[in-house]
């Protein structure tokens, strides 16, 4: 069943009003017509099922609300902050982390981070990722839409004081702690949050790892095979879900 994303949708009102690139998109790409059913999702973990009863041309539609359907269960909060990788994957990984589960994203640049974007593009690019993840959401049934941020600094990420207290950091360091054992510590100590923290290519520089362990970040190591940052990204949210929820 397709699925339009409405913002502050007013579900309580039983009408909804659907205008621009999502009722372009299921009336010319899904080709929705008058009597079919959808599901509306506002973002913020309300959905309902609607029937539409009336459009104006391919750019607005009408929904009459049949029924709100259940929320979805409880799922751990976890945070993937992580250094803006290269080529199209940055699209890949927020996609298949909001299919995964993750409540947040934070796109870091780090010393060794390849791609470098400039203030003039950082909302630009943000706004880009907002839609990936949204799309993501349509698609794969998630009601809550995560929050993307706009990329920051690795030195500004660790003065954050809004971070979990479990705090992994995703290592390729001699005195790394197994990521099944940091994670079960966390599940014994009844934590429900987490922000993992994921490097470039070239991995962070010792001065990083240094600065991650003082803002209280766990060197945490993936196992003994050395993971694409994509690769690592999935193995550690699907770990970490697994672990908390």
């Amino acid at each position: 069943m397709h699925r339009c994303y409405l913002p502050q949708a007013p579900f309580a009102s039983g009408m909804l009003e659907v205008e621009g690139d999502e009722a372009r998109h299921a009336l010319r790409v899904m080709r929705l017509r008058v009597g079919d059913l959808c599901e509306v999702f506002d973002g913020a973990g309300q959905a309902a099922r609607a029937q539409l009863v009336a459009t104006t041309g391919n750019s607005a539609m009408s929904l009459k609300v049949v029924e709100m359907l259940p929320p979805m269960p409880p799922m751990a909060d976890i945070t993937l902050a992580l250094a803006i990788p290269k080529g199209s994957n940055m699209d890949l990984i927020v996609q298949k982390a909001v299919e995964l589960g993750v409540s947040r994203i934070i796109p870091l640049v780090t010393e060794r981070t390849i791609v470098r974007i400039k203030p003039a593009e950082a909302a630009d690019k943000a706004e880009k990722w907002r839609r990936t993840a949204m799309e993501a959401c349509k698609q794969c049934g998630v009601n809550q839409l995560p929050v993307v941020e706009a990329p920051q600094s690795y030195k500004n990420f660790l003065q954050r004081a809004d971070l979990p207290a479990l705090r992994v950091q995703c290592a390729i360091v001699p005195h790394a702690r197994p990521l099944r054992e940091v994670l079960e510590a966390g599940r014994a100590a009844a934590l429900r949050s987490c922000v993992l923290l994921i490097g470039p290519e070239g991995d962070f520089t010792p001065a990083e790892y240094a600065e991650g362990e003082a803002a209280g970040f766990t060197p945490t190591g993936l196992g003994p095979i050395i993971l694409r940052v994509e690769t690592a990204v999935f193995m550690a949210i699907s770990a970490a879900g697994y672990a908390l929820n």
